[in-house]
């Protein structure tokens, strides 16, 4: 049986706004890495659970999130990280300002 691509499904799962999901396949991967990917996939994870409480009308834990996301994932910007950090901080970034629930999406580097 093929190993799981578990960035690719969360991503998917993300970019659909099946943002729960999208967590919980994350929290999946986070689990099992170790080393700087493991607090970047911590950064996806804040932001999927952030999105996920702003489409519940849960403004606070929304906020809370977002801010932890784009807080970590600042911490690994690079062009060895496997989705386009900066777009995704800006795009979290224009949600925090807005407080509105929008649709985000994840761009790959590569």
């Amino acid at each position: 049986m093929p190993k799981r691509n578990l960035l690719e499904e969360g991503i998917t799962f993300f970019n659909r706004g099946l943002y729960y999901e999208a967590h919980e396949v994350w929290e999946d991967l986070w689990r099992e890495t170790d080393g700087p990917l493991r607090g970047f996939y911590q950064g996806m994870i804040h932001a999927a659970v952030g999105l996920h409480h702003l489409y519940r009308n849960n403004r606070t834990g929304a906020v809370s999130q977002i801010q932890k996301s784009i807080r970590r994932l600042s911490d690994y910007r690079g062009e060895d990280r496997p989705i386009d950090s900066d777009d995704l901080i800006g795009q979290l970034t224009e949600v925090l300002a807005n407080r509105r629930p929008e649709t985000i999406r994840i761009v790959r580097s590569n």
